[in-house]
């Protein structure tokens, strides 16, 4: 089977990439070649934000399967249709799990859930590229699958519901030097974090299936953790025993800090339990064995085998601390006036 993957080398798609070749298919990776290759993947190289190179770069190749990991916008998508009109027997749309109502009205997720995301720009665009594509399958039945991961890590990422995106290790350099970490809310809200070769093993199981055309999928871990279980792990992979976690509420943390709002509005305040029922049908040998504890600790022992992997975003902590000392002000200065209101309610 020809299978031509748009991206190839992100925290998803390497895992996609590693088990497609490891089970025959015959793989072509469409990207700009800034990371090594895989042995045994094709490589075209073109830049696929410019349409007349990548046109060019492709000429009349045809696959069975196009996936897509790097298109974010319905812009995007119309180039898309445009490049893989007739040329491909299946396209499959990585969105993401984001896309899911917020607030929600039910704890469970299923791919029936209401896409609507009123807090976060990305998730909305994701939104309107799978409508897109349900509309090119309706008027002219372009071969669209969506796939909509949700938090999902590999040995480069330390995936925490507050982290920093130029800075991966940043949290964990805290840690290990006993500085305190923000962990958003109570740290009780449930999550599911899922490692990229769990995600891999149903993905590929997608490919050139026919039966998937026009349906979505989300593709998660079934073990469901709070986030302050996630925190305890990475710092016990960390080697750090008692990590200070300051618990601050979300909407404390986005006035302090504006651009979290679509992170923690649209995504890490809310429950993440998904029902995988659906892939399990589609898919029946799919089953997530890798526990977070196990995911994390690999990690851990891949970014502690380098240092040069460990980077730290110094601005981004200094804003934490300053952020994390206003609350702890405010922390005190409420105890002060408990201490010295007059009335029993308060006083007790």
């Amino acid at each position: 089977m020809k299978v031509l993957f748009i991206g190839g080398t992100g925290t998803i798609s390497t895992a996609c990439t590693q088990l497609a070749l490891s089970r025959g298919f015959d793989v072509t990776l469409l990207n700009r070649a800034r990371r090594e290759s895989f042995p045994g993947a094709r490589q075209i190289k073109a830049d696929i934000a410019d349409a007349a190179a990548t046109q060019a770069a492709l000429g009349n190749q045809q696959w069975d399967v196009v996936a897509d990991f790097i298109a974010f916008t319905p812009v995007e998508i119309e180039q898309r249709l445009a490049l893989f009109r007739g040329r491909t027997s299946q396209y499959i749309f990585i969105s993401s799990a984001s896309v899911y109502q917020k607030p929600m009205a039910h704890y469970l997720i299923t791919e029936s859930t209401p896409l609507a995301n009123p807090f976060w720009e990305y998730s909305r665009n994701k939104i309107a590229c799978e409508e897109r594509l349900m509309r090119a399958l309706r008027e002219e039945a372009f071969p669209a699958t969506i796939v909509r991961p949700s938090y999902t890590y590999d040995e480069r990422k330390v995936p925490l519901a507050f982290n920093s995106q130029r800075g991966n290790f940043t949290v964990v350099d805290r840690m290990r030097h006993g500085k305190p970490v923000i962990v958003p809310g109570d740290g009780l809200t449930l999550w599911t974090m899922t490692h990229n070769t769990d995600f891999a093993k149903a993905f590929v199981g997608l490919l050139g299936h026919q039966g998937a055309i026009g349906h979505a999928f989300h593709i998660t871990s079934d073990e469901v953790l709070t986030w302050n279980q996630i925190y305890q792990a990475v710092a016990e992979a960390a080697g750090v025993k008692a990590p200070q976690l300051v618990h601050i509420a979300s909407d404390y943390i986005a006035a302090c800090l504006p651009d979290t709002i679509g992170n923690l509005f649209g995504d890490k305040s809310h429950c993440a339990v998904f029902d995988n029922s659906k892939i399990k049908r589609f898919v029946p040998e799919f089953v997530a064995t890798t526990r977070f504890r196990d995911g994390i600790a690999r990690t851990m022992a891949w970014l502690d085998a380098d240092p040069t992997r460990q980077a730290v975003d110094h601005e981004a902590s200094a804003a934490w601390d300053r952020l994390i000392a206003a609350y702890e002000h405010g922390l005190k200065a409420a105890r002060s006036d408990r201490r010295t209101s007059p009335t029993g309610l308060i006083n007790a």
